[in-house]
């Protein structure tokens, strides 16, 4: 069984303060994964502004042209002042390596990823396969899926975190508490002396 027809239950997610960049992220599956694979190490708002910024540059956001650009070409943009990440070489790369996954298994439609899924179980494999996408992501991703996009899948439920994570963020407000709750949250693991 695959996801049910997807009820999107939102035009945009909170992430960014800018209505284009936000709406983006719900119209273009590609663009909801290239900001979090560079969500590292910034603000939410760098790491999801990201995909426009990278549009803008590029004319485009298909995966298989970005897999398919030069190496130091993709750099480049990814340098270009203002830089999209704080870690551009880095951050090229990954997007580089994640637009090659989605062309190679999804032939370049990353939302295949979850409207083929069979159930909860195998979206999270599928997420968790992808370059760039740890745990922490895929629970955030699978959040947003259910929470704000209305994917429904079999045993989705019961996958989602118990925390609070991007899925709960559903207004610049939220945002802002979901931001100060982990600032709190890494400021106690420090604190106990462990890495956050």
């Amino acid at each position: 069984m695959t996801a049910t027809a997807t009820q999107t239950t939102t035009d945009r997610l909170h992430f960014t303060g800018d209505s284009e960049a936000d709406r983006l992220l719900v119209s273009d599956p590609f663009a909801l994964l290239v900001g979090f694979a560079l969500d590292q190490q910034v603000t939410v708002q760098k790491a999801f502004s990201g995909p426009i910024d990278l549009r803008r540059r590029l004319g485009h956001l298909d995966p298989a042209r970005i897999a398919g650009t030069d190496p130091a070409e993709l750099d480049r943009t990814f340098r270009q002042r203002p830089a999209l990440h704080r870690f551009p070489g880095a951050m090229a790369k990954r997007v580089q390596a994640l637009a090659q996954a989605i062309t190679d298994q999804y032939g370049g439609d990353a939302g295949r990823i979850w409207r083929e899924a069979r159930d909860g179980a195998d979206l999270q494999a599928r997420l968790m396969a992808l370059p760039g996408i740890g745990e922490m992501k895929v629970n955030s991703i699978m959040a947003i899926l259910a929470k704000q996009l209305g994917v429904d899948l079999p045993g989705l439920a019961e996958r989602l975190p118990r925390h609070p994570t991007l899925g709960d963020v559903d207004s610049p407000e939220a945002l802002a508490r979901y931001q100060e709750g982990k600032r709190a949250h890494k400021a106690a693991m420090r604190a106990a002396g462990k890495r956050p």
